[in-house]
């Protein structure tokens, strides 16, 4: 069926305050029945899981359903799946289970194009241990990090490469698979930050060939958490400090304390409700969920892509834009900054106009500073699932306004 965002739009009942949001990057709007899905499981009877009372079971169901959705997503295994507060906590604590291992010789890699919750968690973890951190630059004038740019600092000493599937500043899509490929070459992990890839692609974990992959429910129409799929059989071997009476099978051993059921039934429902963007009225089952995701997203990639077809020439050829989003596989994301003025003055001003652009380096600090930047970054529009052609037409005539 054909992409109806104009449906799509009124399940989301924060677009009825008049916005135009361009902030999906940095956390989505949410749709009605995702907010439906975490009241229902706040107010109805619940306790801890269990199989003795009703209560119980509902929320073993809520925990066994989360998984599956979630692995359905990301085309993994549910038994892989792991819930945290976020995705930087899931990088936070994994890494502190990983570095036990580490010690001087062992080199860890990092890049410039990543969030910096995909940076600072090995750095610290790996001085801690002693270990030697390598650090990978990417082409500031194209945004491109090739393999070859991973390979070159790659050695029988490393340990673990961290890199993203899409930079949350500037879109870049690196290859992925072939950065595991060269990875897996020399025996080391390839840890992969999907926060922002996973909202715009279908994602297939083990067809990318990497061994952890990051994501974040609410940059995808979801609530405020992390999401983190791995090979289960690789995480029997990864043991987190943990307290004494709780769980050591996996997942559970390294999801702390009382799971938010809440939080995962609302993950659950954006999951589905994604899966279902191209067609609303066909009911996404366990048996369906995979496929309509597929199908989904790829309408969904349309979509965007139609809607940037429009944006990108328009602000490339204003007067004083520069654009930093130039690679040639990438997000429906731009950076842009305009000569002669702050970047939070345009903010400020697009505002004005009902449209929602911050300006930051959006925690992607090496990388705002790799373009010459600063810490100061630009103005960064993203494209979402319910971003219509009027949003795009607020914006760029904004700007125009803006600009004189």
């Amino acid at each position: 069926m054909a992409y109806d965002v104009e449906r799509i739009r009124t399940h989301f009942p924060s677009l009825t305050a008049g916005l135009a949001h361009f902030d999906g990057p940095g956390g989505s709007q949410v749709p009605d029945v995702v907010g439906r899905a975490v009241a229902d499981t706040l107010t109805a009877s619940i306790s801890n899981r269990g199989t003795v009372t009703a209560s119980e079971r509902r929320a073993d169901a809520v925990v066994s359903r989360f998984r599956r959705t979630a692995a359905d997503l990301l085309g993994a295994d549910p038994r892989g799946i792991v819930m945290g507060r976020s995705a930087t906590a899931l990088t936070y604590d994994l890494a502190r289970a990983l570095a036990k291992r580490w010690g001087p010789g062992d080199e860890v890699v990092v890049t410039r194009l990543d969030h910096d919750s995909n940076i600072r968690p090995w750095v610290q973890v790996a001085e801690a241990a002693g270990a030697t951190v390598r650090w990978v630059d990417f082409d500031p004038a194209s945004g491109e990090l090739t393999v070859e740019d991973v390979e070159a600092v790659l050695s029988e000493r490393t340990r673990l490469v961290a890199t993203t599937a899409a930079s949350n500043l500037i879109g870049t899509r690196p290859p992925t698979r072939q950065i595991s490929e060269a990875v897996h070459r020399v025996g080391a992990l390839h840890w992969v930050d999907g926060v922002h890839a996973t909202a715009h692609a279908s994602v297939d974990v083990p067809a990318l060939g990497a061994d952890v992959w990051t994501c974040s429910p609410y940059k995808f129409l979801g609530p405020h958490c992390g999401v983190l799929a791995a090979d289960p059989a690789f995480l029997e071997t990864l043991h987190p400090d943990k307290l004494a009476p709780s769980s050591d099978a996996v997942p559970e051993r390294f999801e702390l304390g009382t799971l938010p059921y809440e939080l995962l039934a609302g993950t659950s429902a954006a999951v589905d409700f994604l899966a279902a963007l191209d067609d609303l009225d066909t009911p996404v089952t366990d048996e369906n969920r995979r496929d309509r995701l597929l199908a989904s997203m790829r309408a969904l990639g349309e979509h965007e892509e139609k809607l940037l077809a429009v944006l990108e020439p328009a602000l490339r050829g204003m007067a004083g834009v520069t654009v930093y989003s130039n690679a040639e596989s990438r997000t429906p994301t731009l950076l842009f900054t305009v000569d002669g003025v702050d970047g939070q003055d345009v903010y400020r001003g697009l505002a004005e106009h009902g449209v929602n652009a911050p300006a930051s380096s959006f925690y992607a600090l090496e990388c705002s500073r790799h373009l010459g930047l600063g810490d100061t970054g630009g103005v960064r529009v993203g494209l979402a699932p319910y971003t219509d052609e009027a949003d795009v037409d607020r914006l760029v005539t904004g700007l125009e306004s803006l600009l004189g």
